[in-house]
């Protein structure tokens, strides 16, 4: 496959950026894309050019790290992450827009590496349960019933990626938030700081300049995971009671 690639480079969080072309001949459809990127920064490095700066980690979709815009999609074109993407997603001849992820609470630190500390802040906020460590308990003693730990493991698979708010035109990162109270409040773990949780959660999102959510939808179709869209109805019912309760 040859490919046309404009990538959006950008030294740093204060000197303004542009789109770049480049052209990639001989990629192989079972590449993934970052392995595509790779290709690419091996030319540029021939070429004595500064390679282009991406996130990756695990390459395995389960980590998060690599947040890519792809011809305006986050991840790209399938439902995965961008490692899991592979060049058989694309056409011979194709021209592909590559850009980090939109949104103001994600500057750009480099070409496609944006800082998404924020998310870091909203968890550090109120997305955890303060318990005694110790040895592990008996593991039928606090009984879960079976429909609140499926759903409960169901959408504690968020990996953090961000694509919910890249994808979404408001730049909302409720659906993640969403993700975490839900998860900790079918627990019984997560009931002492419930109400304090959602409140501290929602505060520091909104402090750190994420919009609001009007309910579109583009979030849970980005998602690599498939968090369901209701998620954002519980943080919504959590909120609320826990106005309803002095916080």
């Amino acid at each position: 496959m040859n490919l046309t690639l404009k990538i959006w480079r950008q030294p740093d969080r204060d000197t303004p950026g542009a789109m770049h072309t480049y052209e990639v001949a001989d990629v192989s459809p079972d590449m993934s894309f970052l392995e595509m990127l790779d290709v690419l920064n091996e030319q540029l490095n021939d070429k004595g050019e500064e390679p282009i700066a991406f996130d990756s980690d695990c390459r395995e979709g389960i980590c998060g790290t690599c947040g890519l815009m792809i011809n305006g999609d986050a991840h790209g074109p399938e439902v995965t992450t961008t490692c899991q993407l592979h060049m058989r997603s694309f056409k011979d001849g194709e021209t592909i827009t590559i850009e980090p992820w939109r949104s103001d609470a994600f500057p750009v630190i480099k070409d496609l590496v944006v800082d998404r500390g924020a998310l870091d802040r909203i968890v550090q906020a109120g997305g955890y349960i303060s318990v005694n460590t110790g040895s592990a308990p008996e593991a039928h003693s606090v009984p879960v019933p079976k429909e609140d730990a499926d759903r409960a493991f169901n959408v504690a698979t968020c990996i953090q990626c961000g694509a919910c708010v890249a994808a979404c035109p408001n730049g909302s990162a409720s659906l993640f938030m969403g993700a975490k109270v839900t998860h900790l409040g079918l627990l019984p773990q997560g009931q002492p700081e419930r109400d304090e949780r959602v409140v501290n959660m929602v505060a520091q999102h909104d402090h750190e300049g994420f919009g609001g959510c009007t309910n579109i939808g583009a979030c849970t179709a980005a998602c690599p995971k498939e968090i369901p869209l209701d998620v954002i109805s519980q943080l919504n019912k959590d909120l609320r009671t826990a106005i309803r309760h002095g916080h």
